[in-house]
C-alpha cells in the first residue's frame, strides 16, 4: 500500500529543490554557462593590482579561486558577467584566479594563491572577500561556494551584495 502523505511531501520537496550540477541551466548571451575563460593563468600580479586598486577605491576584492573547466567556477564567473550582476561588479575589484582543482590530486595550479590567504582548498570555487590589505573577510563562507551552479541566482546576488 502506498502512503500518500510521504509521496506528496517528497514531490513537494523535489519541486522546490535548487538545480543540481546535472541540470542544465542557461545564461543570456553565454554559449556554455559551464565553461569560462575568465580565470587567469598567472593570477598573482592581478591579485596585487586588485589590492592596490582596492586601496585607492575603498572597494573590497572578490577573489574567485577556481578554474574555467569546473562547472561551479565557470557558472559563477559567467553569472557575475551578466547585466543583472553589474552592481556586484561595481562593488568589488574582482580577480578570477586559476588554481585548477587542488582538491583532486594532480589537478591543482598556482598553490601560492590559496596559501597566501591561508586556505586549504576543499572545492572550487572558493570565493574570498578581501580588504585592501589582503585580509580575508569571509573566512567561514569562502569554501561554501563550491556548489555555486546549484545555488539560486538570487542567493548568490544577495550574498555578494550583503
Amino acid at each position: 500500500m502506498m502512503r500518500p502523505i510521504p509521496l506528496a511531501l517528497t514531490a513537494a520537496l523535489l519541486a522546490i529543490a535548487p538545480a543540481t550540477a546535472s541540470d542544465t541551466r542557461t545564461l543570456p548571451g553565454v554559449e556554455d554557462a559551464y565553461k569560462s575563460d575568465a580565470f587567469i593563468a598567472d593570477p598573482m600580479p592581478a591579485i596585487d593590482a586588485a589590492l592596490a586598486a582596492a586601496r585607492q577605491s575603498g572597494k573590497p576584492v572578490l577573489l574567485v579561486m577556481g578554474t574555467g573547466g569546473c562547472h561551479d567556477s565557470a557558472w559563477l564567473a559567467n553569472l557575475i558577467a551578466t547585466d543583472r550582476f553589474a552592481p556586484v561588479r561595481a562593488r568589488y575589484e574582482i580577480v578570477y584566479a586559476d588554481i585548477g582543482m587542488p582538491h583532486v590530486k594532480g589537478w591543482g595550479r598556482n598553490p601560492d594563491v590559496p596559501k597566501r590567504f591561508g586556505f586549504r582548498i576543499k572545492g572550487t570555487p572558493t570565493v574570498a572577500i578581501l580588504d585592501a590589505d589582503g585580509r580575508v573577510l569571509n573566512r567561514k563562507a569562502a569554501p561554501k561556494w563550491r556548489n555555486a551552479a546549484s545555488r539560486s541566482d538570487d542567493d548568490i546576488y544577495n550574498e555578494l551584495m550583503d
